[in-house]
């Protein structure tokens, strides 16, 4: 029996891979991917958060207050005077108002301050508030 070898030629065309559709998808989701992706907030300073048995995790956050330990307030990492906390608040939550405040007071820090955020936060129509602790 005699072999018979078959010589398959290929052009070039025929053998290249069209990469053109795959990048294409790629792009499409990595454009989804950041316009649909939250960016985390962070208020500025690191605090050490009190500890508690009873964190529950809030699911939507707009504004993120922290207060340091000798008494400095933050907001979107600027440092915010004690009587300009309302507006700040105020235009964070304009932003996204479906979300709440979170205010994370270092252990160090006096209630005084964390009052005074409070009080801005219900002036400034929040119900949605909560206070950062590590469990």
């Amino acid at each position: 029996m005699a072999r018979q070898q078959r010589n398959f030629s290929r052009s070039d065309e025929e053998s290249d891979i069209n990469l053109t559709p795959m990048l294409d998808v790629v792009f499409i989701m990595l454009i989804f991917f950041i316009v649909t992706a939250t960016f985390i907030k962070q208020a500025g300073i690191e605090v050490i958060r009190p500890e508690a048995l009873t964190a529950v995790q809030k699911p939507t956050v707009s504004v993120l207050v922290a207060i340091g330990e000798n008494g400095d307030i933050w907001i979107d990492k600027q440092k915010v005077d004690a009587a300009a906390v309302r507006a700040h608040i105020e235009r964070l939550h304009s932003e996204n108002p479906k979300g709440g405040l979170v205010v994370q007071a270092d252990r160090g820090a006096k209630s005084e301050k964390l009052m005074a955020v409070l009080a801005a936060a219900r002036a400034a129509g929040l119900t949605e508030v909560a206070i950062a602790t590590d469990t």
